[in-house]
């Protein structure tokens, strides 16, 4: 039998994304596969990679550990390069 693990602790973002949605030029949405960025992935772009902070002062921001913090913007940039090298819409989805 498999556990259920711990629970996820409430993360903090600061910009809400979540009515986002982006897609490759001249093709309508309808016909586009679709890669879902969690908030809290968009919200560790933004820290990382927007802002230019350290790992260690942005899991401090999102009131995570360094290390989930870290496999959150691994997954986040993996979820991007899937939308631009294959030509699929990301949107941004709100976790509640």
């Amino acid at each position: 039998m498999r556990g259920i693990g711990r629970r996820r602790k409430q993360r903090c973002i600061d910009v809400d994304h979540s009515s986002l949605c982006f897609k490759p030029c001249g093709f309508k949405n309808s016909m586009l596969e679709e890669v879902l960025l969690l908030e809290d992935e968009m919200e560790a772009i933004r820290l990382a990679d927007y802002e230019g902070l350290y790992q260690e002062e942005c899991a401090q921001r999102m009131n995570i550990s360094r290390t989930t913090f870290s496999r959150v913007v691994a997954s986040a940039r993996k979820k991007i390069a899937e939308a631009l090298l294959h030509s699929k819409s990301l949107r941004i989805k709100n976790e509640k």
